[in-house]
């Protein structure tokens, strides 16, 4: 009796490689683990404080729909200053960030209604469109290019039934920044043809090579622009689902329309302690950002040894994207490397047809586990 979007819908691959390694560690199995997205850092100790003198507090109840004021303005007033984007409080709405990339797509996507993303890109993506009744449209993105969008292959891509551009950067699976000049240029494909541009930030903080730039900072983007990001990536906060989405306020309204019967509001506690997040101290985030350099750097000294395998240097998030040469599907190898390298990978086909030929590598992870995993990357690949 399950609907037919949701059979349509294939599992997670990111999260289906987790589950697997769960259990195989509460077998005893010695997991090397490099397939979860998340930081492996704990949440900033003034982070936690405040969330605890919330509870205390008793600040336990429910919020607006649209998230606490001074939240608001907090998360309008940090994405104005560092990135430029034309935005106040009334153009945010707090809510858990995949939540907003779901809510975004009901808003929005009609049956039928297509929508363009690169390949490879983020698992979810065709999920929330799909289940929204919308057809999902892969512009493919290369290797020797960086894995970059090509906006003429964007503007090709679409139809009368195009409704909705996605843009992640820096992108996962692939840690490729979209440079400002191509983000200008999708920016006016999508105001020349009137389509929304659901923009994923959420790795906005972790660039290594010059700064984060937002495609609704460009002039008259904005209005057809919906910002998702939030905390989990940057303050290795993803236990605490806090986010928001940033919109023009019609938009804001609507989206928020489906907040108020779902969810009804973000945890309230945690709201307070994202304030905390971002008007206090940053030297935390800056550290982790420059510990996630070195260790990129680290896991690609280690895989330019590797027989059969080739990387190119991302530039943001935390994630390698290498190609192998062994031929056979990227859910083999990845099969291979786990019950006998005993190391965890995610395969490239779980991000789309381009990814297949490639695998993830989180590198959210000690500099002993890089070594030693990679270790066991080269013993397989090397007997492959």
């Amino acid at each position: 009796m399950v609907s037919k979007r949701l059979q349509e819908v294939p599992a997670s691959g990111t999260i289906a490689i987790s589950n697997l390694v769960s259990q195989m560690k509460s077998e005893g199995v010695d997991i090397v683990s490099f397939s979860m997205g998340e930081p492996d850092f704990v949440t900033p100790g003034n982070i936690v404080d405040a969330c605890c003198d919330s509870l205390k507090g008793g600040f336990t109840h429910y919020t607006p729909s649209l998230g606490i004021p001074e939240l608001r303005k907090a998360i309008a007033d940090s994405t104005r200053e560092a990135y430029g984007v034309p935005c106040d409080q009334s153009n945010v709405l707090v809510t858990p960030c995949k939540q907003a990339i779901f809510m975004t797509m009901l808003a929005y996507i009609d049956p039928g209604d297509e929508v363009i993303m690169s390949d490879p890109t983020w698992v979810s993506y065709e999920a929330c469109v799909r289940l929204a009744g919308g057809v999902p449209v892969y512009v493919h993105t290369t290797f020797e290019e960086g894995f970059v969008l090509d906006p003429a292959k964007v503007e090709a891509a679409i139809t009368p039934r195009t409704k909705m551009i996605i843009i992640n950067t820096p992108s996962n699976p692939t840690g490729a920044v979209i440079p400002g000049d191509v983000l200008r240029q999708i920016g006016d494909i999508a105001i020349a043809h009137n389509l929304m541009i659901l923009s994923d930030e959420i790795y906005s903080d972790i660039v290594y090579e010059g700064r984060h730039v937002s495609v609704a900072s460009f002039p008259g983007v904005f209005d057809n622009t919906v910002i998702v990001s939030g905390l989990s990536k940057s303050f290795a906060m993803t236990g605490w689902r806090l986010g928001w989405a940033i919109a023009p306020k019609d938009d804001i309204a609507a989206i928020n329309k489906l907040q108020s019967h779902s969810i009804s509001c973000a945890v309230s506690f945690v709201q307070q302690a994202a304030v905390e997040a971002l008007r206090g101290p940053q030297q935390s985030k800056a550290d982790m950002v420059a510990e996630f350099k070195r260790r990129r750097d680290l896991a690609l000294d280690l895989i330019s040894e590797i027989p059969g395998l080739e990387c190119n240097v991302p530039q943001g998030a935390f994630y390698l994207f290498p190609r192998y040469s062994v031929d056979m599907p990227s859910a083999k190898l990845a099969e291979i490397l786990l019950k006998e390298g005993h190391v965890a990978v995610t395969p490239g086909s779980a991000f789309g047809p381009g990814g297949e030929g490639f695998f993830r590598i989180s590198y959210a992870a000690s500099e002993d586990q890089i070594r030693d995993g990679l270790s066991r990357i080269k013993r397989c690949m090397s007997q492959l």
